[in-house]
């Protein structure tokens, strides 16, 4: 593929690379309807995605009258982490995206995720991309600030030794698009249409610079960016 505009790739990881969105909502609303907050799986993606659910704790305590606890917490991630395990799919086309980004950038890409360490390395083991991020995964639960502050997306650009206003940053939500766009990257907004991604709207309002649908698109698009000044 032709020389990219961009030092590096910054990818988010749940509803950019992975289709964990449907399954992580659907263990949280069952977890929440026994504490007494009944709610769909598709509320709850209303309501949760893009936002970590250990920084979600005031509103469900509102909502329960339940003081959320570690273990309480540790309770969500193993179940949660078993369904992922279990069911979860890749964004169709992400594979794809990544390896011919891997391949341009001399492997200067990185997984720049909200969640937990653990989840985000399980989740791109079972799609077949750990390889490809490798030593290069960042953690919003191993900065000062998570999403929607810049932190993680400051500190994967650090860690690969770019300037963020050279790097491209692919988000799915606002949430997401906020943090990018604080880290001063470009930020390019997944939105294919389905439940559990910001709409392009919100998106664009978020400071996203182009909105596209088509994971498999991302290197072709990527290419044929205007070079971003040095």
């Amino acid at each position: 593929m032709p020389s990219l505009p961009f030092d590096a790739v910054l990818f988010d990881c749940d509803g950019v690379l992975v289709d964990s969105e449907p399954i992580t909502n659907r263990v949280l609303a069952e977890m929440l309807g026994e504490l007494g907050w009944q709610l769909s799986a598709q509320e709850a993606m209303r309501i949760f995605t893009g936002k970590a659910v250990r920084d979600e704790t005031a509103l469900i305590e509102a909502k329960t009258g339940f003081t959320v606890t570690p273990d309480w917490l540790a309770e969500f991630w193993q179940r949660r982490n078993a369904a992922l395990d279990s069911e979860l799919i890749e964004i169709a086309g992400a594979p794809v995206a990544v390896r011919a980004l891997h391949r341009a950038l001399d492997g200067r890409i990185a997984c720049a995720s909200g969640a937990d360490r653990h989840k985000v390395r399980l989740q791109l083991e079972k799609v077949g991309l750990l390889d490809a991020f490798e030593g290069r995964i960042f953690s919003g639960h191993e900065t000062p600030r998570s999403k929607p502050a810049p932190d993680v997306y400051l500190a994967a650009a650090a860690a690969l030794g770019v300037d963020p206003a050279r790097c491209a940053v692919v988000e799915d939500t606002v949430t997401g698009a906020t943090a990018g766009v604080a880290a001063g990257a470009t930020v390019f907004g997944y939105s294919p249409g389905d439940l559990g991604h910001s709409g392009p709207e919100a998106l664009r309002a978020a400071g996203v610079a182009h909105v596209f649908s088509d994971m498999a698109q991302l290197p072709a698009l990527l290419a044929a960016w205007p070079a971003v000044p040095a």
